[in-house]
């Protein structure tokens, strides 16, 4: 049987054939001017605005590295793409607004420590107490900070201190119904410039089965209360068989959030402040996934609405 090209396909693959060798011929001249670029300046250094290294970045993570090496740049590969890791990590510098903070300064460490410290040894001790021993030491610290140090680290007060178990037994005793929450970000540049995706992981802790929940670029109450909906689904919801799920004080887990979550059975679990010990499992999970979606091309694998299951982490 033979195959006869119709004259239209014979045009189109002549037409293609010219367009690419104009390319072609483009990218030589490119390569041509840059090579004379870089004989004509030698090891002089090239001076560059921000807003033209910045050019340079976006379109250089786009090509890769490979590519960026064909091309014969006038700045090494690496370099461009180190402009554009600088780019991504000025987006969530805030030591500007840091330093212009105000108000009550914050307590000194050492305080904290002492506090904590005499408070876990110490289960029937109360604030007076505690601020006593503090005292000793020369420390002056009212009944209210020892208060909301304590409460900073999820340390109950005297009388129910003594009652409550350590965290490790708290997990141990419902290892099997409990499930840990957490937010992960990357960053893609779309038209609009550079914006950032939220990436929500549930897992179960006993198994270290990891569930991607969804992603958006705005986490809104409206989409949490979606996500909660589906993991909460009595026939194959994530949570079906879940009590309790460890969560952190971002602001995004918010009380409409928590409200629902308690309404259908699954008691949230606030970790305190500054406590990244408590949820390593969730921790080191976001982290390798952030370590792996470095392109634009993964992310756009993941649908904007909720998914079930796609992948486990071991233990």
């Amino acid at each position: 049987m033979k195959f006869v090209l119709q004259p239209w396909q014979l045009i189109l693959i002549i037409l293609a054939s010219w367009v690419n060798r104009q390319q072609q011929e483009v990218i030589e001249y490119l390569r041509t001017e840059n090579a004379v670029l870089k004989e004509k300046f030698g090891k002089n250094r090239i001076s560059l605005t921000d807003e033209q290294r910045r050019r340079l970045a976006v379109k250089g993570k786009l090509l890769g590295h490979k590519q960026l090496e064909q091309v014969e740049t006038l700045f090494t590969p690496d370099t461009i793409l180190r402009w554009h890791r600088q780019l991504v990590a000025n987006k969530w510098d805030y030591s500007d607004r840091k330093e212009k903070r105000t108000g009550r300064p914050r307590i000194r460490q050492v305080i904290v420590d002492l506090t904590v410290k005499f408070a876990k040894e110490n289960p029937t001790w109360g604030y007076d107490r505690i601020s006593g021993a503090l005292s000793n030491i020369g420390y002056n610290i009212c009944d209210s900070t020892i208060s909301n140090i304590l409460k900073a680290h999820g340390i109950e007060p005297a009388p129910d201190r003594k009652r409550t178990g350590s965290w490790e037994t708290f997990l141990k005793a419902h290892w099997d119904v409990m499930a840990s929450i957490d937010f992960t970000t990357v960053e893609v540049w779309t038209k609009s410039g550079l914006t950032t995706f939220y990436l929500l992981f549930v897992m179960e802790l006993k198994t270290r089965r990891v569930d991607f929940a969804g992603c958006t670029t705005n986490p809104n109450e409206a989409w949490m209360k979606t996500i909660a909906l589906e993991l909460t689904n009595h026939e194959d919801g994530f949570l079906k068989d879940k009590r309790y799920i460890i969560m952190d004080r971002d602001a995004t887990f918010s009380k409409a959030y928590r409200d629902f979550l308690r309404n259908e059975g699954v008691k949230p679990v606030r970790l305190p402040a500054r406590s990244p010990n408590l949820k390593d499992y969730a921790s080191c999970c976001t982290f390798s996934v952030r370590s792996d979606t470095t392109s634009r091309s993964w992310l756009r694998s993941f649908s904007l609405t909720p998914i079930c299951f796609i992948g486990r982490s071991s233990p």
